[in-house]
């Protein structure tokens, strides 16, 4: 039997030492290529690139002889996991797995992420994906303490599957080695950023913003990733695409739309 063919991207960067951390992991479990930015990509959302080239390169970033294939892409998430299956894949991948990434991804964070878009993307296109991201911004974050958990649950997927239409969202704590309880299985929380801008003038006289804001939990449940990040659980949140609010569809078809 071959092994699993598990294609690697991420949000932050080819050179960002959480993906190379998961690289690492993932290596245990399968057959490893890796298609992600050649710059930091936060934020992007399911952007993709339509208006200008792309390009892509093999780059070495491992020589030791069981190295994964790598290709940076000069595109966003989305664009490296298109670029991958239509491109520079020899088959399918099995599994797509994106991050770790440098800060957390719960909660509204999904929305913006990257990270999760590049998961997603994935699940469109019918392949199981997870994104991985631990709650700590800093480059130097210590990705050692989730290692096993994150083995363990692409393990899981790859075993039993994950259901059509959904990607799963983990989020891991910011917590020293040993000290992770276990894995929760959580709903999102509801939460939203409370958005200000930093408005500042240039040197020619010319107005630029800032872009800074406050997270604010709304949500007091103990069934949310929020909760369970807070107590040191790892949350696992079954993510949908599938954008239709499917509860107000007959509340909606009451309104005059026809007359």
């Amino acid at each position: 039997m071959s092994k699993p063919l598990i294609l690697v991207t991420n949000d932050d960067g080819i050179t960002a030492p959480g993906l190379r951390a998961l690289v690492k992991s993932m290596q245990e479990l399968g057959e490893v290529v890796v298609v992600a930015p050649d710059s930091p990509q936060s934020g992007m959302g399911h952007a993709i690139t339509l208006d200008n080239t792309l390009y892509s390169k093999r780059v070495v970033l491992d020589a030791s002889k069981d190295a994964a294939k790598e290709y940076s892409c000069s595109g966003t998430p989305a664009d490296c996991v298109k670029l991958a299956l239509q491109e520079l894949l020899d088959r399918r991948p099995d599994i797509c797995i994106s991050g770790i990434n440098h800060g957390s991804n719960a909660s509204i964070n999904v929305i913006y992420s990257g990270t999760m878009s590049a998961a997603i993307e994935a699940g469109i296109e019918g392949i199981p994906a997870i994104g991985f991201s631990l709650c700590d911004y800093s480059w130097e974050a210590d990705f050692a303490p989730a290692q096993e958990a994150i083995k363990k649950i692409v393990a899981e997927a790859l075993k039993n599957g994950i259901p059509k239409g959904v990607v799963l969202n983990v989020n891991i704590p910011k917590v020293a080695h040993g000290e992770i309880k276990g894995i929760k299985v959580c709903r999102q929380a509801r939460a939203n950023w409370k958005e200000k801008f930093d408005k500042r003038t240039n040197p020619s006289g010319k107005d630029y913003y800032w872009l800074t804001g406050e997270f604010q939990l709304l949500d007091k449940g103990e069934d949310t990733d929020e909760w369970a990040l807070s107590k040191g659980y790892i949350s696992v949140v079954p993510t949908q695409f599938d954008l239709t609010a499917h509860h107000t569809i007959q509340d909606i078809n009451t309104w005059n739309l026809n007359e």
